[in-house]
């Protein structure tokens, strides 16, 4: 199954989570550890085959047409 990438479409919550990951450095604000596998986009949302969030909510994978 192909996926795609987009990003939340609620935009105030997307910017809140935007804001967040800047504050962080650039890494998930949801994960504890800061290193190259929790950088945003992180690691396991890129190998996530499967639709769904990642785990700040920020991008969502759905079945491409």
């Amino acid at each position: 199954m192909k996926l795609k990438i987009r990003h939340n479409p609620d935009e105030k919550l997307a910017n809140e989570i935007k804001q967040s990951i800047k504050d962080n450095g650039g890494y998930c604000p949801c994960e504890l550890t800061k290193t190259t596998d929790t950088l945003c986009m992180c690691k396991a949302f890129r190998e996530q085959n499967t639709e769904g969030y990642c785990h700040c909510q920020l991008y969502h994978k759905i079945k491409a047409e």
